[in-house]
């Protein structure tokens, strides 16, 4: 019987540690507060010029379904990164599995993979950009401008394609005319941790010259984790991973501990230099850099091992590390008729990890279940370049035509490896392998997209425009792979052998859109949207299958697991942008429908069970998104969002879920069908000057599905409430902020790996201890972070 984990009360005293570490840092003061004395004087709310249309204009006036936060309101909410900013964005998504891996973010339920860890990526329906440049990044918002969020394929003419919409982290550009300097200290506690997290950002900006400045920003997070991890190998290939767990000696002879195991440190940062060369061309070269490097998973094995909730059950650490560097470059030329400008940005993306492989093999029975000792597990590296140039012309002036014109080019090479160790199984075996390693793979791929893509606008009357573009695409990846079995391919001690496989794609098309918008009075604007969303294809990196197959392992695709075909999304959009009580009070909101074919799922191969890509299934999602922003008095400020969405097959699909049959009408996993969240502050002068206020937040999800339909041992993830509040008071120049998150300490799973089929017991060498075999421990659910309190201080330097 595996160990389960005491009740909080006894196994430490997280709140405790919390408060220790919000008086650790009463020398700094408090925190980064997110009220001022303007804010206090605040009538009317902010009508934000975004930039989503390539033109400047306000979110109000601008007819798409866009949200834009502002850097004022990511300091007011104490915001770090995409897992906060999402709570005041209707219609996304964001499954948050701790920060190992990338964290899917889906837009209106266009998914159909299982819910679990994707890799460094976002889930593929939703593009993310840093500026102008495309690139998936969960950015540290240390220093931005504002994130706009549009919902829906309308942004897809410009940039990277996308299915179902785009995140657009602005950045603060360099000032000329002010210098400035800010820093700022979190501290942090967190329930079942021993730990005390911290956060610190330094920004500064300084101008050189009426024509040109710097700015910087340079911060460091450190999250102490929460999960324990109790079941590590002592020593691998001797030390038994599944010991009598009745018997203390034995499991400290075999087993040891890591205490809060997902721990997390992140070092980001950005450089940038803006020069003007003229009152009409300006140029702006930006450095950002970002190392996360995190110690394991947060996750439980409470079903398929008997885990506590915070408890891991894996035999090995699965730390991971990624480095990601961008290097760009904007112009903007104003050229009277038009404004050129051109995006260029060089990036690279660095990866190293680990993860327990111990399962995937005993589930094969090849053998290695006949090994007492036997444990396995990978190490991946990742490597890749990538080059994205955009060029522009938007009109200027003030006719009633207006239009866009310009191309884009995307170029990226990546290289990927990963090796498998089985630590003393080549001698129990009888093989000579020194390095114990069991398999190699091998991925080089290069991508290539360009496109050209174009818009026009007509003003029918002062009050109606109509809108229409199109883009051209042209997209080829080429993909080298290879593998190697050195325990069973003939290769000698210290050799791998290899035989690269080559496969390539190539695809054109075009997608098109249409936009109209009436302006009924100066208070509400409304609009119809038909626009097309794309996700180019590309190729699998499996080596293909030889027929016949040879006799023994088989690691290979068949020629149906080769390629992967681009998928597309239509969508139907009717919206409205509304300003109440003298701009007092914005609701905006929109209706949609969207087609999903040529759907593009995750998978594996029948042979090896290699994760791949396929085609298959025709899907649609409809719904509404509602978002009201309000300021009830110059005291009370309100935000609310709700989401509905209706996402499902429309076309039976076989062998979509894992190779089981799905049918029409089954629902989509992965998204709820409802979600919303409510934000409320209280600002209020106090008697010495200072400005106080509180904060309080509330998010609820819906259940999601594991698996469409729930097939093939498919399950549905409760839904949850998280709340939030947090106290702050501001000076001048200083804000020092108390805060709470998850305040109610709530339990919640996000995601699962596997399904329940995985709760299973391998007969063989592990007999001898526990008369059941080797537990496999893959089935395993990720956790949301429980109750954080921390105290917080900003101070702003007054440099003039």
């Amino acid at each position: 019987m595996a160990r389960q984990t005491p009740p909080p009360g006894f196994r430490r005293h997280p709140l405790a540690l919390a408060v220790a570490a919000l008086f650790s840092s009463a020398p700094l003061g408090l925190a980064h507060a997110q009220v001022t004395a303007k804010a206090a004087e605040d009538v009317v709310l902010d009508n934000v010029t975004v930039t989503a249309t390539r033109r400047n204009s306000g979110v109000q006036d601008t007819p798409l379904n866009i949200t834009a936060v502002t850097g004022a309101e990511i300091q007011r909410q104490g915001m770090t990164d995409m897992s906060d900013l999402v709570q005041l964005v209707p219609g996304i998504y964001f499954e948050d599995t701790g920060g190992r891996d990338g964290n899917p973010m889906i837009a209106r339920g266009l998914n159909v993979d299982s819910l679990g860890p994707s890799g460094n990526d976002n889930g593929g329906s939703v593009s993310t950009y840093i500026g102008d440049i495309p690139l998936y990044l969960d950015l540290k918002l240390f220093d931005v401008n504002r994130v706009e969020v549009l919902l829906g394929p309308q942004g897809t003419l410009y940039g990277a394609g996308s299915l179902g919409g785009a995140v657009r982290y602005i950045p603060n550009r360099p000032n000329t005319s002010k210098a400035s300097l800010s820093v700022s200290q979190d501290s942090y506690g967190i329930n079942y941790s021993s730990g005390v997290g911290s956060k610190t950002v330094a920004v500064g900006n300084l101008p050189l010259s009426p024509d040109a400045a710097v700015r910087a920003s340079l911060g460091y997070i450190h999250t102490p984790g929460f999960v324990d991890a109790d079941y590590l190998v002592r020593e691998p290939g001797v030390s038994d991973p599944e010991p009598d767990f009745t018997d203390p000696i034995a499991i400290a002879s075999n087993l040891y501990s890591k205490e809060d195991s997902d721990s997390e440190n992140t070092l980001a940062g950005n450089l940038a230099f803006l020069y003007r060369l003229s009152d009409k061309l300006d140029a702006n070269l930006s450095y950002y850099y970002q190392d996360q490097s995190v110690g394991s998973r947060s996750i439980n094995q409470r079903q398929s091992f008997g885990t506590g909730s915070y408890q891991s059950g894996f035999r090995y650490l699965e730390p991971n590390e990624r480095k990601n560097q961008l290097l760009s470059l904007e112009v903007n030329w104003d050229l009277d008729f038009a404004k050129l400008t051109s995006a260029t940005g060089y990036s690279r993306y660095t990866e190293l990890g680990q993860r327990d492989q111990t399962d995937l093999l005993l589930s094969f029975e090849y053998g290695y279940e006949d090994f007492p000792a036997f444990s396995a597990y990978t190490r991946e590296t990742g490597r890749q370049k990538r080059l994205n140039q955009e060029l522009r012309l938007v009109s200027s002036g003030e006719g009633p035509w207006n239009w866009i014109v310009g191309g884009f080019f995307n170029q990226s090479d990546s290289t990927f490896t990963s090796s498998e160790f089985v630590p003393g199984f080549p001698g129990f075996a009888g093989v000579d392998r020194p390095d114990n390693l069991e398999y190699f793979q091998l991925d080089d791929q290069t991508f290539t997209e360009t496109a050209l893509f174009g818009e026009l606008g007509y003003q029918l009357t002062p009050a109606w425009t109509v809108t229409v573009g199109a883009r051209a695409f042209k997209f080829e990846n080429s993909a080298i792979s290879a593998f190697a079995l050195p325990l069973v391919d003939g290769s000698a001690p210290n050799e791998i052998l290899l035989t690269p496989q080559f496969n390539q794609i190539s695809a054109d098309d075009s997608i098109f859109k249409f936009n109209t918008a009436y302006q009924f009075n100066k208070d509400l604007l409304g609009y119809l949207t038909i626009s097309q969303g794309y996700r180019p294809g590309g190729v699998n990196s499996v080596p293909p299958c030889l027929d016949p197959l040879p006799a023994g392992q088989n690691v290979c695709a068949l020629p149906n697991e080769v390629l992967i075909q681009p998928d597309k999304t239509l969508n139907h959009e009717l919206g409205f942008h509304s300003s109440w009580l003298k701009n007092r009070l914005f609701i905006n909101g929109s209706v949609y429908y969207i087609r999903w074919e040529d759907v593009q799922v995750a998978g594996t191969t029948v042979n090896g069970a290699i994760p791949i890509t396929v085609n298959g299934a025709l899907a649609k999602s409809q719904g509404l998104d509602l978002q009201v922003q309000g300021l009830l008095s110059r005291h009370w400020r309100v935000n609310a969002n709700y989401s509905y969405t209706d996402a499902q097959l429309t076309r039976d699909a076989p062998g979509i879920v894992r190779g089981e049959d799905a049918y029409a009408g089954d629902r989509l996993p992965g998204t709820p069908q409802h979600q919303a969240s409510l934000l409320i502050g209280y600002t209020q002068s106090l008697p010495n000057g200072w400005i106080g206020s509180a904060n309080y937040g509330v998010r609820a999800v819906g259940d999601r599905l594991t698996k469409v339909g729930e097939r093939n041992n498919g399950e549905s993830l409760s839904g949850y409430v998280v709340h939030r509040a947090a106290l702050s008071v501001a000076d001048r120049q200083w804000t020092a902020r108390l805060y709470a998150e998850n305040l109610f300490n709530r339990y919640v799973e996000t995601s699962v790996r596997n399904d329940r089929s995985y709760i299973t017991a391998i007969a063989g060498g592990g007999d001898t201890d526990n008369g059941d075999g080797f537990k496999l421990r893959s089935y395993y659910k990720t956790v949301l972070e429980p109750l954080r309190v921390g105290l917080s201080f900003r101070y702003d330097f007054d440099l003039q």
